[in-house]
């Protein structure tokens, strides 16, 4: 995968009930508002869609072993993301 750096991350442990899908073919993912303004995630590897249509994500990083989870709220523009070098575009 050339020269990406990897990040780790630790065994996602879900005891929410949630149903998460793989997203770490994906390298960022934004969440732009209709101000403009905009949520990036880096690394993103886990993602839940709730029915209300809030986000769930489960992000590596590099700074915490344990990873960072996040919740988006509904209401954004759009997303946009970069996928990784030979992964697919889209996953779901």
């Amino acid at each position: 995968m050339g020269n990406e750096k990897t990040f780790g991350y630790a065994e996602f442990i879900n005891e929410s009930g949630l149903d998460f899908i793989d997203i770490s073919s994906e390298a960022y993912r934004e969440y732009i508002y209709a101000d403009n303004s905009v949520v990036r995630i880096d690394n993103p590897v886990k993602l839940n869609v709730s029915d209300s249509g809030g986000h769930r994500i489960y992000a590596a990083t590099d700074s915490t072993p344990r990873g960072k989870c996040f919740y988006i709220s509904p209401g954004w523009r759009c997303i946009s993301w970069e996928p990784r070098i030979d992964n697919p575009h889209f996953v779901k």
